[in-house]
């Protein structure tokens, strides 16, 4: 197989790294390249920093292998190739009355990528995170094929949420969600502050919901937001406007303070003080900035950081101190987001926790980068993680008391990859492979 030499980046382009990257076109083509040179897999390069880079090393791109193999009409269990989008899964099944129980933020995530990440979505805490609905995983392990399922739960805990070190997911069979079609009513209302919204998001009684939040705000509007709440439906969809384009990256500037605190406060404007409920496909409420390609472009040629972290449902003052630190710094982008967790996790190293979880973006800047170590500071203290899939910047110092179940995941990718060939940057900055 031809091996290019590439230069990538993360999501949030704020770190690159230099590879041999390469794309089988079918399984056979992938099992005989990890005979010959085992190496991680990489997938549409969704996750904002360092998880899929692979410095000065090999990886392979799975974003060929994207067939759909299988599916039982009666079951609902899909089986498809790992490269396989998950937003293309969705689009194919909603009107076919299946849907995938877990939708993240990008409908460009890979089946593979999910798995890997074990990701969330808007409702969580009615039905868990990815892996909890995947019933089977094929594994190329050093180019030879294994099969695992939750009846394998050591292995199968840490491959979902594992980063891709205990093998390449090459496909996996996914439980979908009845659904009633391809539509969802979507409910917006303000919110006028931080104590109102977390009462908000704990009496929802809807399927979906996310906030988004106004990081700018300050004083008494201090988390002032929009709380959005979904329900999937059926019906007509209108017709779909067409995707717009980032074609350059943005001057410094388009993103400075002023223009971010007065952006955000026409977006909080743009719901009616009464709210408004209105009919939409699922796309456009699961992936709302897909509709922007490139959108990553806005941060400038630096690029971005995204903080996310989760903490316990009795620690909820620590975001809101959180939220302080942010508004005052002048440092955050329109993107701010929050929503309620429930307790669903399938891996040893998945995020979700129950409590709530705040993601903030920031440019890439020495200030956003020193702010952002304050904020993991503050998830430490109250016992809270971050998540893999958004980090670039944290250290390994409290990997541990994050993630309890590190070490023995650590062992068992040890067994799985004994050469440490599958490690990436991301693995080796937060010695996630440190077996004590």
């Amino acid at each position: 197989m031809r091996w290019k030499k590439s230069e990538l980046t993360g999501w949030g382009r704020a770190l690159k790294a230099t590879m041999h990257v390469a794309r089988p076109e079918r399984m056979s083509d992938l099992t005989k390249s990890q005979t010959e040179t085992v190496c991680p897999a990489i997938g549409q390069l969704r996750s904002y920093g360092d998880a899929a880079l692979n410095s000065d090393g090999r990886a392979v791109d799975m974003s060929r292998l994207d067939r759909m193999i299988g599916f039982d009409r009666v079951s609902g269990i899909v089986h498809v190739e790992a490269g396989v989008r998950i937003g293309e899964l969705g689009q194919t099944f909603a009107g076919q009355g299946w849907i995938p129980p877990v939708m993240p933020g990008t409908g460009f995530a890979t089946v593979g990528g999910c798995i890997a990440n074990d990701v969330h979505g808007k409702n969580h805490h009615v039905v868990g995170s990815f892996g909890q609905h995947v019933t089977e995983i094929t594994l190329v392990q050093n180019g030879k094929i294994k099969r695992i399922s939750p009846d394998n739960p050591d292995l199968f805990r840490a491959t979902v949420g594992g980063l891709g070190q205990t093998g390449i997911i090459a496909s996996a069979k996914i439980q979908l969600m009845p659904c009633k079609g391809d539509m969802m009513v979507l409910t917006e209302r303000r919110i006028d502050g931080w104590d109102e919204f977390l009462a908000v998001l704990d009496s929802s009684v809807c399927d979906y919901n996310v906030g988004w939040i106004d990081a700018t705000a300050r004083g008494a509007q201090l988390g002032r937001g929009i709380l959005e709440e979904g329900e999937i439906t059926s019906g007509v969809a209108p017709t779909a406007s067409r995707a717009k384009d980032v074609p350059f990256n943005a001057p410094h500037w388009a993103l400075s303070a002023p223009i971010v605190k007065l952006f955000n406060a026409a977006y909080f404007r743009r719901v009616p003080a009464a709210g408004r409920t209105t009919v939409k496909p699922i796309t456009a409420p699961f992936f709302p900035l897909d509709a922007i390609h490139n959108w990553n472009r806005l941060y400038g040629k630096r690029g971005f950081h995204q903080f996310q972290c989760v903490v316990p449902i009795a620690a909820a003052p620590a975001l809101r101190d959180m939220l302080e630190l942010i508004a005052t710094s002048g440092l955050a982008s329109p993107l701010a987001v929050l929503k309620r967790m429930g307790g669903g996790r399938a891996g040893f190293l998945s995020f979700p926790m129950e409590g709530y979880t705040l993601a903030v973006d920031f440019p890439n800047r020495a200030a956003a980068r020193n702010l952002i170590a304050r904020l993991e500071e503050l998830t430490v203290q109250a016992d809270g993680r971050i998540y893999f899939a958004k980090d670039a910047l944290c250290g390994p110092e409290h990997i541990s008391r994050m993630y309890p179940d590190r070490a023995k995941w650590a062992r068992i990718a040890a067994k799985s990859d004994p050469d440490g060939a599958m490690t990436t940057d991301l693995v080796r900055r937060l010695k996630l492979r440190n077996q004590t």
